[in-house]
């Protein structure tokens, strides 16, 4: 029985998407509910999943097309058992010449098309003659390619290593995340009277507390104790006594939120995302620990709903996992605020007229200057070093 492949419907905040990846070529074998294909928006890659056990039969939309919402990608048949490629649209012509002429992995035939080469030259030293991503790597670095554009189906940024020593260029395509990325920070820079008002803490307290009871938390909760949590329950608190870092601007409106709703930023191999946990001030260190470990997985997998990333009244980033000593985080409208942590280094430090050397860590708040005085910023980042300095205040709202 035909089966219509369609793309699945996009929220009212995504208005279209693009092919990013087909991962199952026409007349190839198809398990139920195997990812079909990628489509990437704005904001999150959608995956389409196979309805039933079958083959593809027929690819109408090719990667790097424009789809829209339930629009028609390809043609399925259920029940139907392997056979040879069939024609596929000229712009697929790259990915199914590359399946055709070796055995070799999803993953390895999407190195391949990306690079525009001819699967056939690539030795496979897997079992069978398999081509692994190991043999494109090593075709490409004894054989260096022409300095040519990537084909147009092709929106993922190339991960294979340019051969030292020659003059080559790669030419991609930004994609569309990447885009919106940049498209965001620019209204940023441009759209909000953005400062930046920095601070140092002492991490010496937190340290403490994480190694006395690290073995203990993570055997009744399951989850590793990190700093991001206490970071996000000081900020709680603080948003409390400071609202207006906790506002929304909206046209000439100030909206004021009675829930702390906070982004944590996360990295992935697209680009930065910002995940909301939800109701922060009724989540203990545990459910914030355990809420931002799943969502790093979920960036990591390229699984994160538009759900998860839409709103948010505060945002903490953390450059200092990646050895960032001191950043300017930017605002992420209509948000008013957002908080970077950076990397915690021994430095020597004036206490009680004596040096002393402390785990420091410099903290950074950005902040819009339309709605927030420096006068409100200085005293929440004030409060967030206060508390972090002194653990045991968060516990007693103090």
């Amino acid at each position: 029985m035909a089966i219509e492949i369609k793309a699945p419907a996009f929220p009212e905040s995504v208005a279209d998407g693009t092919i990013a990846t087909w991962h199952k070529q026409v007349g190839e074998a198809v398990k139920r509910d195997e990812l079909l294909v990628d489509i990437e928006t704005d904001k999150v890659v959608m995956e389409v999943m196979a309805p039933a056990d079958g083959v593809i039969t027929q690819i109408i939309k090719a990667a790097g097309d424009t789809v829209l919402s339930q629009e028609l990608l390809g043609l399925f048949e259920e029940g139907a058992t392997a056979s040879a490629p069939a024609a596929a649209p000229e712009k697929a012509t790259v990915q199914t010449a590359a399946s055709a002429a070796a055995p070799m992995g999803p993953a390895t035939r999407k190195l391949v098309a990306e690079l525009g080469l001819g699967a056939s030259q690539i030795t496979g030293s897997g079992k069978g003659g398999r081509v692994t991503k190991e043999d494109v790597v090593q075709h490409t670095q004894a054989t260096p390619p022409a300095a040519t554009p990537v084909p147009a189906s092709s929106p993922q940024v190339i991960s294979a290593p340019l051969p030292l020593g020659d003059r080559v260029e790669r030419r991609v395509p930004m994609t569309r995340l990447r885009a919106r990325i940049a498209e965001r920070l620019l209204e940023a820079k441009q759209s909000t009277a953005m400062l930046t008002t920095f601070n140092e803490v002492n991490m010496a307290p937190v340290m403490a507390l994480r190694k006395q009871y690290a073995e203990k938390f993570e055997k009744t909760h399951g989850v590793r104790l990190g700093f991001m949590s206490f970071f996000v329950k000081a900020a709680v608190e603080a948003l409390r006594r400071y609202p207006g870092v906790n506002a929304s601007l909206d046209g000439t409106d100030v909206v004021y939120h009675g829930y702390q709703d906070i982004g944590v930023a996360v990295s992935s191999d697209k680009g930065l995302v910002v995940p909301i946990l939800r109701n922060t001030e009724s989540m203990s260190l545990a459910e914030i620990e355990t809420k931002v470990g799943e969502y790093g997985k979920k960036a990591r997998d390229g699984k994160l709903t538009i759900e998860e990333m839409t709103g948010g009244t505060f945002s903490i980033s953390n450059g200092g996992v990646f050895g960032s000593l001191l950043s300017t985080p930017i605002l992420n409208p209509p948000q008013t605020a957002i908080l970077g942590m950076h990397k915690i280094q021994d430095r020597p430090m004036a206490v009680n007229g004596q040096v002393v050397i402390l785990p420091m860590m410099y903290l950074a708040l950005s902040y819009d200057h339309r709605l927030i005085d420096g006068k409100e910023a200085v005293s929440f980042l004030v409060a967030i070093k206060e508390m972090v300095e002194d653990p045991t205040r968060m516990l007693l709202e103090i």
